[in-house]
């Protein structure tokens, strides 16, 4: 069964140009919904990942239709693998059930991990040559040495209530918990 999935990500977009792509392309089911890709919750993909069965083919008009990012991307479409069904993307022409269509998106995949090795190892080396400077990473503490003693103080010798200290030193109660 071919089964197809159209995203917009406001209310006020239409969907009517990718059901129509969709259904010229065979979809005898169509699962839409309108929410950003951000979203980690999104029903409807969620519902047609759910039913899909060996041999069903998810079709999208375009690939970033169903994901924001390369990574989701292939996470989705390789949980669709493990199900025994295909991907296929109009726009781009994949097509994960022929050979070439596999090959291309496993190029992908090959790019995108080569992209986020590179990241990874560039953000290391930035990492050591700042503390090579005298640079820590990380955010500024939100309660100087200072005001830490003070906190600690005042819960001991006054007794007051953590979220009354989060309060008045106007940060969060986990932040005095941690002084």
């Amino acid at each position: 069964m071919i089964l197809g999935y159209a995203r917009v990500s406001t209310e006020d977009q239409n969907l009517d140009a990718q059901v129509a792509a969709l259904e010229a392309a065979g979809a005898e089911r169509i699962y839409s919904e309108k929410i950003s890709a951000s979203k980690t919750a999104r029903p409807e993909l969620e519902r047609l990942l759910d039913q899909l069965r060996v041999d069903d083919v998810v079709v999208v008009a375009k690939y970033d239709r169903l994901s924001r990012s390369l990574q989701d991307l292939l996470t989705i479409v390789e949980e669709i693998r493990s199900k025994g069904a295909g991907f296929r993307s109009l726009a781009e022409d994949i097509d994960t059930t022929t050979p070439a269509g596999r090959l291309v998106f496993h190029v992908f995949a090959s790019i995108a991990q080569f992209e986020r090795e590179r990241i990874a190892e560039r953000t290391r080396e930035g990492l050591v040559a700042a503390r090579k400077r005298g640079r820590i990473g990380g955010r500024p503490s939100a309660l100087s040495k200072e005001r830490r003693t003070e906190v600690q103080r005042m819960r001991d010798e006054e007794g007051r209530s953590v979220a009354e200290l989060a309060r008045l030193f106007q940060v969060s109660p986990n932040t005095i918990r941690r002084a």
